[in-house]
C-alpha cells in the first residue's frame, strides 16, 4: 500500500506507482495502438514549473506508444497527480478502466483533498430535469403543484424562481377557488376618525315560540335609543400577536411571502382613536389611506391568492377591527335593522372610473337606506313606499331577456341594477337604482312579506301567509304559487331554475322553477321551525328557532349539524322525493348548464339519515389529516337562542342569533372557526359577508362591519 503522509508521497512509493502504471497501460496501448496514434503531451504539461519547495519538474517527454518513461523521482507528494493526468485521460480503453484508476488515485490522497475534491464534483452530479425542459412543459408540470408547493420551489433557483411565479400558474389557482383581479383599480376615500367606544348593555328577551313567523318580533321589541352608534371602533386579537409570524393552513405567512402585506398592530395603536397610530407599510397604504394604484394595473395573481389566503387566516383567528355606522342623529336608521345586502356598483356608473361597494338595509322605520362603505355614510334614503316594517330586500341586474318568455320592457333596465324589498304591509316593492325612480309596487301576499330573492330573471318571494310566490324579473309578470307549506314560509333562495323554501312547520321544500313542480320535501328538517336557509348548489345551509345550524349535500345526503340528536331522526321523518308524473326517475336534474355544473337528486334521498355514512356531529374533525376524534364539540360553541340569519361562502359559513352572537363556521366540516360578540345589546337579525368582512344588524339599530382586511391593501380584489 501506499503510505501518504503530511510531506507527500516517499521516492519509493512514487516510483511503484509508475511501475504500475507503466505495466497497466503498455497492455491497454498495445491493443488500441493503431486507434490512439502517437499521444501529445497534455495541456498543463510544462518546463520549470516549481513544486514542493522548489523542486524542479524537467521537461519529460512522451514515446510514441503513448507511455510516460520517465521516472518522476524528483517528484513529491500530490505532485504526482498533476504528472498522471494525461494518462488517466488517454492511457485507458473504456470508462470502466478510468474509473479504476482515479478510484486507485483517490485512494492515495489525503481525506482533506478527498473533502475538496467532494465539494467540486457536487454541481456535476446534479442535473436540473425540469428547468432544462422547454418553458412550456416545465409550467405544465408545475400546475400540479399546490401553492404552498410553488413557494417553495421559487427558492430553488433562479431558473425555479421564474417558472414558480408565473402568473399562468397563479391565475390557475385564483380561478379555481373563484377569486378575480378586479379591474380598472381606483384609490379608495380614506377613512377620517374613528369614535369612542360603544357601551356593553345586555339586553334580556324573553323565550317565545318563533315557529310561526320571523316577522312577530316587531310587535313587542323596543325601540331603542340608538345610542353608541356611529364610528366605533374595536380590534380583536391578541395585540401582542406579530402578525408576520400568524400560522397559516398551508404554511406560516412567511413561507407565503405575506408578510410584506401586512401593517404591524402593536398595543400603541391599540390605544389610541386615531388611525395614525397605525405604523403603514409604504408599498400598501400612507397615512392618509391606501395609496392610488394605476386605473390599468397589471394583474398579479400571485399577490391576488396571497391576499386572501392571509383574509382566510384572519377569519380562522377571529382577528377583526369592528366599527358601527353612524346612528339617527347622523342620517341612520332609527329604529331596529331587519335586514342588509351587500351589492358592488360596475365601473362607469355616474362617471365612476372603479366599481363601488355599498351596503342596503332596512328598517322598523319603513326605509331602505343605502350606505358607502368607502365612508360608512348614507347615500341615498328610499322612503315612503312602506307603510310599516321592511323586513326583507335583495338588489339585482340579474335580468331575463325578453326573448325568454319576458315582455319587453318600455325602456331598458339600469345596469345599476334593481333594489326588491318586502314588508309587513304586504308590499313588494321594486325600485330602479340607476333611474331613481320607482318601477312598481307588488300586493298579492296577504300577509306579511319575509323574504324576497332574486336570480337567472326571476323573482321569489315568501309570506307569512304559507305561500311562496315567483315572477318574471324585471317584468314582475306572476308566475307559480306554492302552496305545500303548512305554516309561515320564514326564507326562501333561488339558484338557477330551482327555488328552496323553509317554513316554520319545520320542513324544506325544493320546487322546480320552470314548471312549478314540487320536487322534493325533507320533513323535520330541525326540531323546531326554520328561521333561515340559504342555497348554493348543492349545498343548502339552514338556521333553526331549535337554536342549530344544518349544512346538507342534497345530492349526497350527507353534512353536518350543531344539533347531536341529528343522528337519531326516525326514518319516517327523514327527507322524501315526492312523487309526481313529471319526476320518476331516480336523478333528476336540478341545475341546467348556464356555465354552472349541473347537480342531481338521488333516490338515495330517502334513506334514513342513520344509514348514510357521514362524520358524527359531535366529533371534532382534524384540519391537518382529516381524521375524525373522540372529543365531544364544546356546548359553548353553539348558539343558545334562535339562529335567525345564515350566510354561504365558499370557505365558510356564518350565523347571527338571538343570542346576541355571530359564529363563524367551516363550511365543510362544520368545526367553530371564530365566535364574534360585543358588537351588538339586541337581538341579531341579518348577517352577511364577502372575503374581507362580515355585516350584520339587529334590533338595537346597530350596524356592525366586523372587517378582517384592515392594514391590507384589498383595493385590487374582485368583491
Amino acid at each position: 500500500m501506499i503510505s501518504p503522509n503530511d510531506n507527500g508521497f516517499s521516492d519509493a512509493d512514487i516510483k511503484g506507482l509508475k511501475l504500475a502504471f507503466s505495466q497497466h497501460c503498455s497492455t491497454a496501448n498495445e491493443a488500441t495502438s493503431s486507434e490512439l496514434g502517437t499521444a501529445l503531451p497534455p495541456a498543463n504539461y510544462r518546463t520549470g514549473l516549481h513544486f514542493n519547495k522548489g523542486v524542479i519538474i524537467h521537461e519529460q517527454r512522451i514515446t510514441s506508444g503513448g507511455i510516460w518513461m520517465e521516472s518522476p523521482i524528483d517528484v513529491k507528494g500530490k505532485g504526482i497527480a498533476r504528472s498522471l493526468d494525461w494518462h488517466l485521460a488517454t492511457m485507458a480503453s473504456n470508462d470502466r478502466e478510468r474509473e479504476e484508476i482515479t478510484y486507485k488515485l483517490l485512494e492515495c490522497l489525503p481525506r482533506s483533498v478527498l473533502a475538496s475534491l467532494q465539494r467540486r464534483m457536487t454541481p456535476l452530479l446534479q442535473f436540473d430535469v425540469v428547468g432544462a425542459l422547454p418553458t412550456e412543459l416545465s409550467l405544465f408540470i408545475f400546475t400540479y403543484l399546490p401553492a404552498a408547493s410553488l413557494l417553495a420551489c421559487s427558492l430553488v433557483s433562479k431558473r425555479w424562481h421564474t417558472l414558480a411565479t408565473d402568473q399562468v400558474l397563479w391565475r390557475r389557482l385564483c380561478y379555481s377557488h373563484g377569486w378575480e383581479w378586479r379591474m380598472d383599480v381606483a384609490a379608495p376615500t380614506p377613512w377620517d376618525g374613528l369614535g369612542d367606544a360603544d357601551p356593553a348593555d345586555a339586553v334580556i328577551r324573553e323565550e317565545r315560540d318563533e315557529d310561526e313567523g320571523m316577522g312577530d318580533e316587531e310587535e313587542d321589541e323596543d325601540e331603542g335609543s340608538g345610542e353608541g352608534a356611529g364610528d366605533v371602533i374595536d380590534f380583536i386579537g391578541d395585540d401582542s400577536v406579530d402578525w408576520t409570524s400568524m400560522p397559516m393552513n398551508i404554511d406560516d405567512i412567511e413561507a407565503q411571502g405575506l408578510s410584506h402585506l401586512l401593517i404591524p398592530i402593536t398595543s400603541a395603536a391599540l390605544s389610541s382613536s386615531s388611525t395614525s397610530a397605525i405604523t403603514p407599510i409604504s408599498r400598501i397604504t400612507s397615512q392618509h389611506g391606501v395609496l392610488p394604484r394605476s386605473a390599468h394595473l397589471a394583474p398579479d395573481y400571485k399577490l391576488l391568492h396571497q391576499t386572501h389566503v392571509l383574509l382566510h387566516n384572519r377569519f380562522c383567528q377571529g382577528a377583526y377591527r369592528r366599527r358601527i355606522l353612524p346612528g339617527a342623529d347622523a342620517g341612520g336608521h332609527s329604529a331596529a335593522v331587519y335586514c342588509l345586502w351587500l351589492w358592488t356598483y360596475p365601473a362607469g356608473l355616474d362617471g365612476r372610473s372603479a366599481p363601488l361597494q355599498v351596503l342596503f338595509t332596512g328598517s322598523k322605520d319603513r326605509t331602505v337606506r343605502e350606505w358607502d362603505l368607502r365612508t360608512d355614510r348614507v347615500r341615498r334614503v328610499v322612503g315612503e313606499l312602506h307603510d310599516s316594517s321592511v323586513l326583507s330586500l335583495c338588489v339585482s341586474s340579474d335580468f331575463a331577456k325578453s326573448g325568454d318568455g319576458e315582455e319587453a320592457l318600455a325602456s331598458e333596465p339600469s345596469s345599476a341594477g334593481f333594489l326588491v324589498s318586502g314588508g309587513s304591509d304586504r308590499r313588494i316593492v321594486v325600485w330602479d337604482l340607476g333611474k331613481d325612480r320607482l318601477v312598481k309596487v307588488l300586493q298579492d301576499h296577504l300577509d306579511s312579506v319575509l323574504c324576497v330573492r332574486v336570480d337567472s330573471g326571476r323573482l321569489v318571494t315568501c309570506s307569512k301567509d304559507r305561500t311562496v310566490r315567483t315572477y318574471g324579473f324585471p317584468s314582475l309578470k306572476p308566475q307559480f304559487v306554492f302552496r305545500a307549506h303548512r305554516a309561515a314560509v320564514n326564507a326562501v333562495s333561488v339558484v338557477g331554475d330551482v327555488i328552496v323554501s323553509g317554513s316554520g312547520d319545520r320542513s324544506i321544500r325544493v320546487w322546480n322553477a320552470n314548471t312549478g313542480a314540487l320536487i322534493s320535501t325533507f320533513e323535520e328538517h330541525h326540531a323546531r321551525g326554520i328561521a333561515s336557509i340559504e342555497f348554493k348548489p348543492p349545498y343548502l345551509l339552514s338556521g333553526s328557532s331549535d337554536m342549530h345550524l344544518r349544512m346538507f349535500d342534497i345530492a349526497s345526503s350527507q353534512g353536518w349539524s350543531t344539533n347531536p340528536e341529528v343522528n337519531t331522526i326516525p326514518s319516517s321523518t327523514v327527507p322524501t322525493l315526492t312523487s309526481s308524473t313529471s319526476h320518476v326517475q331516480d336523478n333528476i336534474a336540478m341545475i341546467p348548464g348556464q356555465g354552472m355544473a349541473p347537480f342531481f337528486l338521488h333516490s338515495s334521498l330517502t334513506r334514513s339519515m342513520p344509514d348514510t355514512p357521514r362524520p358524527d356531529a359531535n366529533t371534532v374533525v382534524c384540519h391537518a389529516c382529516g381524521s375524525h376524534g373522540l372529543a365531544a364539540r364544546r356546548e359553548q360553541e353553539r348558539h343558545t337562542h334562535l339562529v335567525r340569519s345564515v350566510a354561504l361562502g365558499e370557505e365558510f359559513a356564518v350565523s347571527g342569533s338571538y343570542d346576541l352572537t355571530i359564529k363563524v363556521w367551516d363550511r365543510k366540516t362544520g368545526a367553530l372557526v371564530a365566535d364574534l360578540n360585543g358588537g351588538h345589546t339586541g337581538r341579531i337579525f341579518c348577517v352577511g359577508f364577502d372575503c374581507t368582512k362580515i355585516v350584520s344588524c339587529g334590533e338595537d339599530q346597530r350596524i356592525c362591519i366586523w372587517d378582517f382586511s384592515h392594514g391590507i391593501d384589498t383595493s385590487f380584489i374582485k368583491l
